[in-house]
């Protein structure tokens, strides 16, 4: 069972910037993708951003250009630089990590982030 603990949230104003981590508790041997995925109040999950283990990376649309997804897979971890930050982008984002032999997927607790206008 491997477990991810989330971090770097917190509250930022408006063209603010956070990072956020993710830190697993276990290598993952075999092909992955890790992703960001985010949930505001009322609305339903969705992807922020994806890496595989070979550095591939996926962008949701509204955080092109503003938003980089990195991973260390010496350290377990990936990361999240969130830059020129807007009020959507305020929610509480989850990591996640999908394994595709057996598929599997696993989630962390979230880590709220907050951006006041």
């Amino acid at each position: 069972q491997v477990q991810l603990v989330e971090s770097g949230g917190g509250l930022v104003q408006a063209g603010g910037s956070l990072r956020l981590s993710c830190a697993a508790s276990a290598r993952i041997f075999s092909i992955n993708y890790v992703a960001w995925y985010r949930q505001a109040p009322g609305k339903q999950r969705e992807l922020v951003a994806r890496i595989t283990n070979s550095g591939l990376t996926v962008y949701a649309d509204s955080v092109k250009g503003r938003f980089t997804i990195s991973r260390d897979n010496a350290k377990n971890a990936v990361y999240l630089q969130m830059n020129s930050l807007n009020v959507e982008d305020t929610a509480r984002y989850y990591c996640n990590l999908h394994v595709i032999i057996p598929s599997t997927d696993y989630w962390g607790q979230g880590t709220q982030v907050t951006v006041s206008s």
